[in-house]
């Protein structure tokens, strides 16, 4: 076929496929004003347009259509068709999901991007064995600590009441003798005002969605780790849509991936700078703390690679061969 008649057929297809547009949910946690969900909105408008209207996606923010930790089911069961989820929250399913939460493995956005490279392969094997296609992942800027009081070590955390959103976040607790208490996003604001947690590790992004000066008063900049949040379709969903289609969600997803790594670290300095300026202390962590620190994130890369087995050891043979 030649080059011209076969963009004609395309657009022959797109046009038909728009005349009986397919409409898909995309339920994500986060307030609608947080980067990842503008940039996931951006996604969605990019494929509607890529894709002359033959499919729209309707972006559901602050876990409004499924709370986060119904996200990935309901993506699996087909109750949406797309969805945005922190992996790392299910790492009990696997232990692979936690890839990205591996206290001090990978600790800037130049390594976040290396170490995603290196486990899109066994991530994307994983999620297609649960029905599910690995579209994009955006990172959050990386993780520090806030509290309500000064921090100079681990001894210092004794018994405070943390706010896990994973596994690895409520290992961290265990390890540094604090309580951990799982918290979604949407929650987290009620929690912390409450007194359900006092505590916290996360991004500056989260600090200022949640407003965090109103309830705790020292950040400290640890960067542990940046977690990621991903995106995945329902691989039924997606196989049923026109070849022309899928392409264009494929390389809207590409773009999205890019944009949304390059929006994380252009606002990762200015989350933080808002904390400050809110009333908060930013510090860095002191040598005790750091040395602390580190203590915890070799047991934990131990027991994550002990976990995850050979899946593991493929990801961060191809991550150091970078």
């Amino acid at each position: 076929m030649k080059p011209q008649i076969a963009v004609l057929a395309a657009a022959g297809v797109m046009a038909a496929a728009a005349a009986q547009a397919e409409s898909w949910d995309m339920p994500v946690a986060y307030p609608a004003s947080n980067y990842h969900t503008e940039n996931a909105m951006q996604f969605a408008e990019d494929v509607k347009t890529c894709t002359n209207g033959a499919l729209e996606i309707t972006v559901h923010a602050n876990g409004s259509l499924f709370k986060g930790d119904e996200i990935k089911r309901s993506v699996q069961t087909g109750d949406a068709q797309i969805g945005e989820r922190l992996l790392s929250a299910h790492a009990n399913e696997n232990a692979v999901f936690a890839y990205d939460s591996v206290p001090f493995l990978a600790s800037s956005f130049e390594a976040s991007e290396k170490l995603r490279a290196a486990a899109a392969p066994v991530l994307a094997k994983v999620l297609a064995d649960q029905g599910l296609t690995l579209l994009y992942s955006v990172p959050w800027p990386p993780q520090g600590m806030y509290f309500g009081k000064e921090i100079n070590s681990v001894a210092d955390m004794k018994g405070v009441k943390f706010r896990a959103y994973n596994a690895s976040t409520a290992r961290v607790a265990e390890l540094a003798g604090m309580v951990p208490t799982q918290v979604e996003a949407a929650e987290l604001k009620q929690a912390l005002a409450t007194g359900v947690v006092a505590a916290m590790i996360s991004s500056g992004s989260t600090g200022v969605d949640e407003k965090a000066w109103e309830d705790m008063s020292h950040f400290y900049d640890v960067k542990a780790w940046l977690p990621r949040n991903t995106v995945f379709a329902n691989t039924a969903a997606l196989e049923a849509l026109p070849a022309e289609v899928r392409d264009c969600v494929t390389k809207s997803a590409e773009a999205a991936q890019t944009r949304g790594a390059a929006k994380a670290a252009e606002l990762s300095d200015g989350f933080v700078q808002e904390l400050g300026k809110n009333g908060m202390t930013i510090s860095e962590p002191s040598e005790q703390l750091s040395a602390d620190l580190a203590k915890i994130g070799e047991q934990m890369t131990t027991e994550w690679l002990d976990s995850t087995g050979d899946d593991g050891k493929a990801i961060i043979d191809a991550y150091r061969a970078q």
